[in-house]
């Protein structure tokens, strides 16, 4: 059943300004130079080796593994199409405006306000409920196909990602170790505080697919 304006409109209000914090949040971590998320490192390694901007390499590299749903049956929702295409240039936003730091300690504060920020980010954008990211779907799509546990599938692909962009130049430190193990645990607060079904569930809306973070 198709959603009305009405209810469509709210979850626009918050899937927005999530997408382009998300971007924000990215480039606050990508600053601070000690390492970032592994899809980051790969759209960071891309935009090294092509002369590419981040913002541009990232999107390429959302619309690719966007096409990748095709073969696995995986339907893409509002949500997933604009997280594809606005992300990027957000982070690009970001990255013009926010500078270097200078010194360790203004390095550890700047990734530590990314690293929440995106977990807020992500609250917003998944609590929503109108698509899930791109990478999510590759991970579902792959686990219904494989029949792999979906922990297995994560790690995979996200590994695979680290590599290649490790490979091309990315920048992979400490933060990226940090990113790994406290993103979990601060999505795991910001998903259910966010979650606009759990906080308003009209009988409208019962239907819509669950939704895990990017």
């Amino acid at each position: 059943m198709p959603m009305s304006r009405t209810a469509l409109a709210p979850r626009l209000l918050q899937l927005l300004p999530g997408l382009f914090l998300f971007g924000i949040a990215s480039s606050l971590m990508i600053r601070a130079g000690i390492g970032i998320a592994p899809w980051d490192v790969l759209a960071q390694g891309i935009a090294q080796r092509s002369g590419w901007s981040f913002g541009l390499a990232s999107n390429l590299v959302s619309i690719a593994v966007l096409s990748m749903w095709w073969p696995l049956r995986q339907r893409p929702g509002l949500g997933t199409v604009l997280n594809a295409l606005l992300v990027g240039p957000s982070a690009q936003c970001g990255l013009n405006l926010i500078p270097a730091p200078q010194g360790l300690p203004m390095q550890l504060l700047l990734f530590a306000a990314g690293l929440v920020l995106l977990a807020v980010a992500t609250g917003l954008y998944i609590g929503a409920h109108l698509g899930p990211g791109p990478r999510d779907g590759l991970m579902t799509g792959l686990h219904a196909r494989t029949g792999r546990a979906i922990w297995k599938v994560r790690t995979l692909i996200e590994a695979s990602a680290l590599a290649v962009g490790w490979w091309l130049g990315g920048n992979v430190g400490p933060g990226t170790l940090a990113f790994a193990l406290l993103i979990g645990p601060l999505c795991g607060i910001t998903l259910p505080l966010f979650d606009r079904d759990r906080r308003h569930p009209p009988a409208a809306t019962a239907s819509l697919p669950d939704q895990a973070p990017k």
